[in-house]
């Protein structure tokens, strides 16, 4: 009996750390770079060079760099192309900028903003109004700080339908990859049938090689590229049908407008946030050639008719936009939300309690959530709330000691802490 009672003592105990492992922690908001100034942030990251600067990018066009540890209040001007105007709607503009794994020997970046067409343009079917730019700069000779906006080299222009569901995100991958997130092109309900189809970029995730290029078709309409294919991307092998087939770029697809996503800097797994349309809001683990159901599916739901024999990847995690609708969802006790903005896997070391907990929140509710996910057993183990604050959150940040922060439309940075 005395055995069995130690043997029960011990399972007890180890429930009971197991709960604790399992439990997210509340947490709160800490100000970082109070003194910086910059209109609705929408992207921050740190280069690979060991400086432990920050470049915060302005939806306006605008990046600062910032030293790591300063108020904020010296910020420099990094990179300008507010005269451009890329920032004609509330989801156009300049949305974020990647740094080469090589930053620190050739000094190249790459940004992702948004143009209008010329009028002439509107008058032919499909000839659309915007366009998406994909580019790369070099940072100035003279001065680390500054960007040399004359070495601008254009890798890839995405036609846009609409001035809203654009994505936003750029961000090289841990296979060197550089990774671009397409929403569908805007309006409702993906008029053009984007989502479910091979042929065009938009609602995909892409994955292209900047330091190669290739060519796409052949014969007369052989046509280069400023860029490389991987060679395992899902797609590669498809014939290109004059520019009319499916698209090599391709990495995931489905995707209504996976604004921000990141990688688990420990696991290599890649969590995107797609903003939902009518009722749901999800989190998807996104694989290679993964089709993420939109616009047949919103969430885990039908949304319109689609093949019956279509394979759709499930989100890993959703929430509705009505409480009603709360039980018809994954996850029932999930409170409401209206935008979805994905965020990170913590990682860092100040604060043990957050470790392993994929952050993210709601752009218009302001609510922050999290969760953890046992990637052997495929499920969600805890779920929760972490804060209830109202504040817009544009997008949420990593650096690279795996610290992560929220930033605000109203031009505040925070470091995501535990109390």
């Amino acid at each position: 009996m005395k055995n069995r009672s130690f043997l029960f003592a011990q399972l007890i105990c180890l429930l009971a750390m197991t709960a604790i492992a399992q439990s997210l922690p509340k947490i709160e908001l800490h100000p970082v770079f109070p003194s910086l100034k910059i209109e609705r942030p929408v992207w921050m990251s740190q280069p690979p060079d060991g400086s432990g600067r920050y470049f915060v990018v302005g939806q306006a066009g605008k990046i600062l760099v910032v030293k790591k540890n300063s108020g904020g209040g010296d910020a420099k001007e990094f990179f300008n192309i507010e005269d451009r105007q890329p920032n004609f709607n509330n989801e156009d503009g300049l949305l974020s900028i990647a740094f080469h794994p090589g930053f620190t020997t050739n000094g190249l970046f790459y940004v992702y903003y948004n143009q209008k067409n010329p009028g002439s343009q509107n008058s032919r079917p499909l000839n659309f109004p915007f366009r998406s730019v994909i580019s790369e700069f070099k940072i100035s000779a003279a001065d680390p700080d500054k960007a040399d906006l004359k070495s601008e080299r254009i890798l890839l222009e995405v036609p846009q339908p609409f001035s809203n569901h654009k994505g936003g995100q750029i961000s090289f991958g841990p296979d060197g990859y550089l990774y671009i997130g397409l929403g569908d092109g805007g309006s409702m309900c993906d008029p053009y049938g984007s989502g479910q189809s091979t042929s065009t970029l938009l609602a995909k995730m892409l994955r292209i090689d900047v330091n190669t290029r290739a060519t796409a078709g052949n014969g007369a309409r052989k046509r280069d590229l400023a860029y490389g294919i991987p060679r395992d991307n899902p797609f590669v092998k498809e014939p290109d049908f004059g520019g009319n087939g499916a698209r090599h770029e391709i990495f995931a697809y489905g995707l209504r407008n996976p604004w921000r996503y990141s990688w688990d800097s420990k696991t290599g797994d890649l969590w995107v946030g797609d903003v939902g349309q009518d009722l749901w809001e999800e989190i998807d683990l996104v694989t290679k050639g993964g089709d993420y159901g939109w616009c047949v599916r919103e969430g885990a739901r039908n949304f319109k008719p689609g093949p019956a024999s279509a394979q759709y990847v499930d989100p890993v995690m959703e929430y509705p936009h009505r409480p009603n609708l709360a039980p018809q969802g994954l996850f029932p006790d999930h409170s409401p939300g209206l935008c979805v903005i994905g965020g990170y896997v913590y990682r860092g070391k100040k604060f043990p309690a957050l470790e392993g907990v994929y952050v993210y929140g709601d752009y218009n509710l302001g609510t922050i959530w999290g969760f953890r996910y046992d990637r052997d057993a495929h499920k969600v183990t805890a779920h929760g709330m972490l804060l209830d604050q109202k504040k817009n959150i544009t997008s949420f940040a990593e650096d690279l000691d795996g610290e992560v922060y929220a930033l605000t439309q109203d031009g505040q940075i925070y470091l995501i802490a535990v109390p």
